[in-house]
């Protein structure tokens, strides 16, 4: 009976470890999805700062697909590199966004990259 005891709460042990192992890696790799999304969209943004005066509305829809991603990662984190690297992203999108409604047709996206290639690097598994 004592063993069947220590054999059960070895296999329970096993399946919880393995069990909180699988949630960090389904975190894990929901992050790199999302810097991957977050990626795509600061490519977008590129894209939308080099054609700005063919279509300044592509400034503001690749700035609101930034923050939707950023929106869908911001709550799933305790790691406090990844709660940085994406407060710095929110702070370079605001940035941007704000040198956009002041007429800024061009403006700099340098901290936006910086802080996504930062995201990307936390990401990394």
């Amino acid at each position: 009976m004592r063993s069947r005891r220590i054999a059960l709460a070895v296999v329970t042990a096993v399946a919880l470890t393995g069990a909180v192992g699988c949630g960090a890696v389904d975190k894990a790799l929901d992050c790199v999805k999302t810097a991957d999304a977050i990626a795509t969209s600061v490519d977008g943004l590129s894209r939308a700062v080099t054609t700005a005066s063919e279509d300044p509305t592509q400034l503001t829809e690749a700035l609101n697909d930034i923050d939707r991603e950023l929106g869908s990662l911001k709550g799933t984190t305790d790691n406090a590199d990844l709660s940085k690297a994406v407060d710095d992203l929110s702070k370079g999108v605001d940035n941007v966004r704000a040198s956009v409604e002041n007429g800024d047709a061009t403006p700099d996206i340098t901290p936006v990259t910086d802080a996504a290639a930062e995201l990307g690097k936390v990401c990394t598994p």
